[in-house]
């Protein structure tokens, strides 16, 4: 895996397995309800699936929170 892809993600394999079960649960439930927040469902569980997919959230890095375990130290050159 790229260094950089690793600097920039923030999200563990725990949090992302978990954001993408949740988010693909609240995308069938808005494709089977029928009610008035299909909208809000639909944007939360693309926003979950996607957060996963690419194991970034910028929620996390506006808190200062990182739950993927990677870490690196400076190199010297």
């Amino acid at each position: 895996m790229n260094r950089l892809y690793l600097i920039l993600m923030n999200l563990g394999i725990l949090d992302r397995v978990l954001r993408l079960f949740v988010g693909l649960g609240l995308v069938l439930f808005d494709y089977v309800s029928s009610s008035g927040w299909e909208l809000i469902f639909m944007l939360f569980g693309v926003w979950s699936v996607t957060t996963s997919a690419f194991g970034f959230c910028p929620f996390y890095k506006f808190a200062g929170v990182r739950s993927c375990p990677a870490r690196f130290a400076p190199s010297k050159a």
